[in-house]
């Protein structure tokens, strides 16, 4: 292993001057972000007290674009694997690698990278913590589906000795905490500080290792925590955790905008880019506060090919949005698990304050509770009518998204770059 990242460290092209390189890196990848995300966000996050509409930290920091196409192989539109594979190494591959090239040779990431020059290294996710982004920046592997393979590696992979990742925050537990083996116990006994609280992280001594698993796979949607805010909790958690004199390399995602744009959820999306822009706005402040530091955002593709309006009208109204207390996954459980008839209407215009129409309540009428994902979608239905949101896809698509970034060597991403030229930059910015 650390013959294999020095040679092929030494081909990565240096692209930022010895002066301008930071001591910490702080890569923030968000997952399916497209530029209607960040667009439409302006939009849901305006104040309607004023009559401009404000801009946002998307636009602060915004600075550039990237193209994120795969290798060859796989087309045009990528998967997250083959996205983060670029984004973590700067080598294109085919959807579904894990930090290898087209022939499944492993190349190195830059989180491995830091770790073999001394700085501490951290991800902090709001997905399970192997899936394909974090993974990519961890371990290798021939395919990002073999969820329990990467999760060994995390502990079974050392680098110098020395595990890959300092902190490991996210969800995941069913992959750590099996029956054939319990990598939460032996990451324990290897001397890592284990939490399955996320409320505990405040509480966390700096400097330990520290693993923090908060679901079984993924972490619930951010429109179902009190606070609506756990990438920033997680965030604030791995920068207090990974702060020392030699610096540090911290990977954050938001998961889960990919999520939403994947079950065509415009109320989830927009939940989870308000718990990423409130990030982000820390890690701003965080910035300034330590200008020997470099803040790069991006995303590794856009999802769902959301639109902001539909059906030839000129209208797009996320307002409504603001009303739900629940993400409409919740929403869809709560809607039949009990209530018929009568009661399951009052419930219905409970937690979706709106009128609705007569097709809308005759189909409430008829949801069962065996079928949640009729009801999902009946409820995602209702708020699309509502904001005027439209869908052409469930799944990727080609466009370019957003480059933002701030700091020491910011100006380096200026303008629009290929996914792999983001990856290329930041490692030469390493000591």
């Amino acid at each position: 292993m650390r013959k294999l990242l020095f040679a092929l460290a030494a081909l990565v092209p240096l692209t930022l001057h010895a002066a301008d390189k930071p001591k910490n890196i702080i890569y923030v990848i968000s997952d399916g972000m497209g530029p209607v995300y960040t667009t439409g966000y302006r939009y849901f996050a305006d104040d309607k007290s004023t009559p401009e509409i404000e801009k946002t930290v998307f636009d602060r920091l915004h600075v550039g674009s990237a193209s994120t196409y795969p290798a060859a192989v796989s087309g045009v539109v990528t998967d997250s694997a083959a996205a983060a594979t670029a984004l973590s190494t700067g080598v294109k591959s085919y959807n579904g690698a894990i930090g290898v090239d087209v022939d499944k040779k492993t190349v190195p990431t830059i989180l491995q990278m830091a770790k073999q020059k001394g700085m501490k290294t951290g991800v902090a996710v709001t997905s399970q913590v192997n899936h394909a982004t974090p993974a990519a920046f961890i371990t290798h592997n021939e395919s990002r589906k073999n969820y329990n393979e990467i999760a060994e590696s995390y502990f079974d992979q050392r680098i110098d000795g020395k595990f890959t990742a300092d902190v490991i925050l996210g969800g995941g537990t069913q992959y750590f905490q099996r029956e054939d083996r319990d990598l939460v116990g032996e990451f324990i006994g290897a001397g890592y500080e284990y939490l399955n609280n996320i409320n505990d992280l405040p509480a966390i001594q700096p400097g330990k290792p520290l693993l923090g698993l908060f679901a079984p796979v993924g972490l619930p949607w951010a429109l179902d925590y009190p606070q609506k805010k756990r990438l920033l909790s997680l965030t604030q958690a791995a920068v207090r955790n990974l702060e020392n004199d030699k610096g540090f390399f911290l990977l954050v995602e938001a998961s889960q905008v990919d999520w939403a744009g994947h079950a065509n959820d415009v109320a989830a999306a927009m939940g989870e880019m308000a718990d990423l822009a409130d990030t982000l706005e820390w890690l701003e402040a965080y910035v300034d506060n330590n200008p020997d530091t470099i803040l790069v955002v991006t995303a590794d593709h856009s999802t769902g090919g959301m639109s902001l309006a539909r059906e030839r009208a000129y209208i797009w109204k996320p307002d409504f949005i603001h009303k739900l207390e629940h993400s409409p996954a919740t929403i869809a459980q709560k809607l039949v698990f009990k209530p018929a008839g009568a009661q399951r209407e009052k419930l219905a215009k409970e937690l979706l304050p709106l009128e609705f129409e007569a097709e809308e309540l005759e189909a409430l009428k008829k949801l069962t509770a065996v079928d949640q994902q009729g009801a999902y979608s009946w409820v995602k239905s209702v708020i699309d009518r509502e904001t005027h949101t439209g869908w052409t896809t469930g799944g990727h698509t080609a466009v370019d998204v957003p480059v933002l970034a701030k700091g020491l060597g910011a100006e380096a991403f200026v303008g629009h770059q290929d996914n792999t030229e983001i990856a290329k930059k930041l490692i030469s910015a390493l000591p």
